[in-house]
C-alpha cells in the first residue's frame, strides 16, 4: 500500500451533525483510521479530528469502499453505538457493481470467514474455524456484462460482502484483492455504504443516514 496509496484530496462531507453524531461520507481510496508509518497517516479520522477534535471512532470501512461512515461526539454515544454494532441492531445497505449477471433476484450467502494469514488482509471461507458471516443480496438490474445489485450484510466480517460476492462467482468490480481480468479494471472498488441505520444514543430514535451512489 505505500507505494500506490495516494488518499483523494477532497473536503470533508457532513451528511449530518448533533450534540451526539457526526455521519460523513467517506470518499473510496482513503483509509478510515491511519496504517502502519507516517505516509499512511492520512485517512478520514485525522480529517474528521483536525474539524471535530472530540469524535470518537464507532467503525470502519475498507480504504476502497465510499460511503455512509459514523462517529460518536461523546464517549456515552461511542458506547451505545459500539453495542449496536456488537449486538447486530445496526442495519447497512451497500450498493454495489458485480461481474456477470447475477441470478436469482435475491439471495443469501452464509459462509463463515477467517484471514487468509499468508496474504492477508485478504480474507478466505473456513467452514472448520472460520467465523460465522451472511449477506443477503437483492438484484437491481443488469447493465451489460455486470449486475447492480444492493447487499445487505448480517455480520460485520472484514472484507464480507468482497469474499462473498467472489464466492457466488461474482466479483466485485475494481476489487484489487478477489477480482481478476476484465473484472479488476474498473476505476475504482464498485463498492458503496449506501445506507446506514441505526438509533440515536440520546433517546434512542432511529434514525436513517443516506449517501447517493457515485457510480
Amino acid at each position: 500500500m505505500s507505494e500506490t496509496y495516494a488518499p483523494p484530496d477532497t473536503p470533508l462531507e457532513i451528511v449530518h451533525q448533533d450534540h451526539e453524531l457526526l455521519v460523513v461520507n467517506k470518499p473510496s481510496g482513503l483509509l478510515s483510521v491511519p496504517g502502519k508509518g507516517a505516509h499512511l497517516a492520512d485517512c478520514l479520522l485525522a480529517r474528521v479530528l483536525a474539524a471535530f477534535p472530540e469524535a470518537l471512532l464507532v467503525h470502519r470501512l475498507d480504504r476502497d469502499t465510499s460511503g455512509v461512515m459514523v462517529f460518536a461526539l461523546t464517549p456515552p454515544a461511542q458506547r451505545h453505538l459500539g453495542l449496536q454494532f456488537e449486538k447486530r441492531q445496526v442495519r447497512k445497505t451497500y450498493a454495489a457493481r458485480v461481474w456477470g449477471r447475477l441470478e436469482p433476484k435475491t439471495g443469501t450467502v452464509d459462509l463463515p470467514l477467517i484471514v487468509d494469514w499468508p496474504n492477508r488482509p485478504c480474507q478466505k471461507v473456513d467452514h472448520d474455524t472460520g467465523k460465522p458471516a451472511v449477506t443477503n443480496w437483492r438484484v437491481q438490474r443488469h447493465e451489460g456484462e455486470t449486475t447492480r445489485v444492493r447487499l445487505s450484510p448480517r455480520t460485520g466480517r472484514s472484507h464480507q460482502l468482497r469474499v462473498h460476492m467472489k464466492e457466488l462467482g461474482h466479483p466485485i468490480l475494481g476489487d484489487p484483492f478477489y477480482a481478476e481480468g476484465a473484472a479488476r479494471a474498473a476505476p475504482r472498488l464498485m463498492l458503496h455504504a449506501e445506507e446506514l441505520r441505526l438509533r440515536h444514543p440520546d433517546g434512542g430514535r432511529g434514525m436513517s443516514f443516506r449517501v447517493r451512489c457515485p457510480f
